[in-house]
């Protein structure tokens, strides 16, 4: 991992790049953070403060951070991040993408560099904000569709998947014996509201790194997908699912999750952390 980089989400950016210092101080990992945007390019800002709590990480004390983020914007980080590196860049967003809207917009030229974009966001099914928008592509949608028309290698991991990516009780009871790692997690899926320990607490955004390092617990079809803009389907990510009106799809999207050892692979890779 080369750099970890903030936006606005389910609270503000501020709150997000204190949060992602902490987490590099408290895992002892020199990776450099990137401030991004404050705010949607074109929307008013939604925050997701009543799921997430004021800090987006409720139920832990965690100590102030002594690490600083990187001066410049994620931007301009993410630019030059990605055109120096040897190899090609694969990004992970699991928030708005507003900084990489920006990022491709202002600099085409990376796009040479991107191996892929794994997206947490979206849904072919029902929505969390509306009855049809995800949280992510809804908070602004102008930069998703960016991002879907960019050309680039994308997949996509959206909540008809995500909502099937459970930790129950007893994994989080077991990641509660991980060492430090584990008690800070067992404190915030205690206080999570994305679901409940009895049915099941919904692990969205793991799902992206989970494909990377283990993509058999996924299956996935290619679709042309694009987002609405306007009225009150505005945020939801549109597929074309029988390529109807499209020659060719733009996005690789998941389908199916295999729910069963989903938990399994997340309790023995946060295990591993304590060994």
């Amino acid at each position: 991992m080369k750099l970890l980089t903030t936006v606005m989400g389910n609270i503000s950016v501020d709150q997000t790049t204190n949060n992602m210092l902490k987490l590099t101080e408290l895992f002892n990992v020199a990776i450099p953070v990137a401030k991004g945007n404050q705010l949607p390019l074109l929307c008013k800002y939604e925050d997701a403060v009543e799921v997430h709590g004021e800090t987006g990480m409720k139920g832990y004390n965690f100590p102030e951070p002594s690490r600083k983020a990187l001066e410049r914007h994620a931007v301009a980080e993410m630019k030059d991040c990605i055109l120096n590196s040897k190899e090609k860049i694969t990004i992970v967003a699991i928030g708005p993408l507003t900084n990489l809207a920006l990022l491709l917009s202002a600099y085409p030229e990376v796009k040479q560099k991107i191996a892929e974009i794994v997206i947490m966001g979206g849904s072919t099914s029902l929505g969390n904000m509306t009855s049809s928008t995800e949280f992510n592509i809804y908070v602004d949608p102008h930069a998703a569709q960016m991002v879907l028309q960019s050309g680039l290698p994308i997949t996509m991991f959206g909540l008809n998947v995500t909502d099937s990516a459970l930790l129950k009780k007893k994994d989080v009871n077991q990641i509660k014996t991980f060492g430090k790692a584990g008690e800070m997690l067992y404190a915030i899926l205690t206080n999570y509201r994305g679901g409940s320990l009895e049915t099941g607490l919904k692990i969205h955004d793991a799902c992206t790194i989970a494909y990377l390092l283990n993509p058999a617990l996924f299956k996935f079809k290619d679709y042309f997908m694009e987002v609405a803009l306007e009225g009150p389907a505005a945020g939801t990510t549109v597929a074309d699912l029988y390529m109807k009106y499209h020659d060719s799809p733009n996005v690789k999207v998941c389908i199916e999750i295999d729910a069963k050892n989903f938990p399994k692979w997340i309790v023995e890779q946060l295990g591993n952390i304590n060994r």
